[in-house]
C-alpha cells in the first residue's frame, strides 16, 4: 500500500522526506533518481492493487517527485 511503518501515512511521509534529504545531501541527482524509480514503482503496485480506482497520476507525481531537490516554482503566464 505504500504507507509508512512508523506512522501508517502514506510513504513517503514527512519524517521519511526528511531523512532522505539528508541521507542524499551530498547527491541531489542520485535522490532525483531515486523517487522516480520509487515512483514507477509504486504506481506498478497500487494500480495492480485497485485498477479500477488507482490513484491520479499527478497524485503520484506530487507524493514521490515534487518535493524532491528540482523543484521550479509555478510560473504565472505574463
Amino acid at each position: 500500500m505504500w504507507c509508512c511503518r512508523a506512522c501508517g501515512q502514506p510513504w513517503p511521509c514527512a519524517q521519511a522526506r526528511l531523512l532522505l534529504k539528508a541521507e542524499y545531501a551530498d547527491d541531489q541527482i542520485g535522490l532525483s533518481l531515486y523517487l522516480c524509480g520509487l515512483l514507477h514503482e509504486a504506481a506498478r503496485d497500487l494500480y495492480r492493487l485497485n485498477p479500477d480506482d488507482g490513484p491520479a497520476p499527478a497524485d503520484l507525481f506530487r507524493r514521490f517527485v515534487a518535493w524532491g531537490p528540482y523543484r521550479r516554482p509555478v510560473v504565472n503566464p505574463p
